[in-house]
């Protein structure tokens, strides 16, 4: 039975979304048991999270066994093993799909994040993804950063699903709802279908911890609730402008925000703290499994972002008086949450290969 918590937080027009797979939590039937049971409707990976799985368990062995003898590379692996596992999970979201004519049931894969600055081979590898996986209800994610903005366009064109990742400020979010906008531009120019999947995902645990050693105690983690205020204008000021209408009027559904980094850092904050504080309608939030259970239990689902809007915009307005700037400040996190994804990455390729040594 879902919790009250999360009942209120679905009539309030949200979905959750569990930011976690494993071959064990498929196994177990733990994710079927929290579509059913938390309202689960979709998922999210990346390269750590794979990471944590292959040094938890065993149960990744006997697939690197079989795929080292016909000398798979360590990314090809990889990316056979996670299609195994989102295959898994993506037929599990797909009546969610289905009913929701896809706007909602979907599961994320991310491109090698070495590829963040190269968008030729960032399209090329999400159109190889796309068609390997064959999936209806799969998203590509491409970060947000110059050269993804451009690979965004193309990928949308050619039909791949997109969750852009990696965004931290308004004026990156607009760059990528407008890379969203470009590439279906480009489809009905074509004559294309453009119902083409996509969300933008915004990154908010993030801001409060890379500035918590240069404001005041009072704007301690409500920074990263306030910029997600920011990006959710942006997001409604899109959705009324005149080159989204004539795109919706032809057929395409919008590009989602979602809340993504929302488990709290802060030991002295709530473990509920962006679940609670960002709730707003046609949105996601993907969540850590911790953080999801906790909501379940404890948390209050009744209380929408646009009650706090007054307060974020007085939060912003203290942070540019200190001389902190959202956008200046958003591109290094943009910088740093790439070069993060890079080392998470190069540490998923030496533990394949030190499994694969061991066959």
């Amino acid at each position: 039975m879902t919790s009250v918590s999360i009942t209120q937080l679905q009539a309030r027009g949200q979905s959750l979304w569990i930011d976690n797979i494993s071959r064990s939590m498929l196994d177990s039937g733990t994710l079927e048991r929290y579509i059913g049971e938390f309202g689960i409707t979709g998922l999210t990976s990346n390269p750590t999270i794979f990471d944590h799985a292959l040094h938890a368990s065993d149960v990744y062995d006997d697939a690197v066994r079989e795929m080292t003898r016909v000398s798979s590379s360590s990314e090809a692996l990889f990316f056979t093993l996670a299609l195994q596992d989102l295959s898994r999970a993506a037929r599990l979201f797909q009546p969610i799909h289905a009913s929701t004519h896809g706007r909602d049931g979907w599961v994320s894969l991310e491109v090698s994040p070495l590829l963040a600055n190269d968008a030729a081979a960032t399209v090329d590898q999400a159109l190889k993804l796309h068609a390997q996986a064959g999936l209806s209800n799969l998203l590509v994610k491409i970060p947000g950063t110059p050269a993804g903005i451009s690979a965004i366009t193309q990928s949308i064109a050619s039909g791949v699903s997109v969750n852009v990742t990696l965004l931290f400020s308004p004026g990156q979010y607009r760059a990528a709802a407008s890379a969203y906008m470009a590439g279906l531009e480009s489809r009905l120019e074509q004559g294309k279908d453009l119902r083409v999947g996509s969300v933008a995902s915004i990154f908010i645990s993030r801001w409060d911890q890379a500035v918590k050693d240069q404001v005041p105690p009072h704007l301690h983690n409500k920074v990263g609730i306030a910029v997600a205020h920011s990006c959710y204008n942006a997001y409604r000021d899109i959705l009324q402008s005149d080159r989204w209408q004539l795109l919706a009027q032809a057929g395409a559904q919008p590009q989602k925000l979602l809340w993504a980094s929302t488990g709290s850092k802060d030991p002295h904050a709530s473990d509920v703290l962006y679940v609670e504080a960002l709730i707003a309608p046609d949105t996601i939030n993907t969540v850590p499994e911790k953080t999801l259970i906790a909501f379940s239990e404890h948390g209050r689902g009744e209380q929408t972002m646009s009650e706090h809007a007054s307060d974020m915009g007085t939060v912003l307005q203290k942070l540019s008086d200190l001389g902190l700037h959202i956008s200046t400040l958003g591109n290094q996190l943009q910088r740093d949450g790439a070069k993060a994804f890079v080392d998470s990455w190069e540490d998923l390729m030496q533990t394949i290969a030190a499994k694969k040594t061991t066959f």
